[in-house]
């Protein structure tokens, strides 16, 4: 084994070693972030489709008519604006368990 097979060795291992705890674990994060924004988008959507029909439930009921019509719209935005703050609230937080 020569000095020009040895070096060659040696700089395949580091570029093996290199893509190992590099790129790899980089693609796993990609597809964990990907996966986390798109659930976190189909929950979104699915939480005003969720208060829409509540809302469109509430406006069919006949006793909210008249003097009450606002609360419909209530119950319908006040979930959605406790979720906000709650996600609001836990961005800045990083190292704690989120529970």
């Amino acid at each position: 084994m020569g000095q020009g097979e040895t070096f060659d060795d040696l700089v395949g291992l580091f570029r093996r070693y290199v893509r190992q705890e590099t790129v790899e674990p980089l693609r796993s994060l990609g597809r964990y972030i990907l996966f986390g924004a798109a659930g976190s988008v189909l929950v979104g959507v699915g939480m005003v489709l969720l208060a829409v029909g509540a809302l469109r439930g509430l406006q069919v009921w006949g006793e909210l008519d008249g003097r009450w019509s606002w609360v419909p719209y209530l119950v319908a935005a006040l979930p959605l604006a406790l979720a906000g703050v709650r996600a609001a609230s836990l961005i800045g937080k990083s190292g704690r368990s989120h529970g």
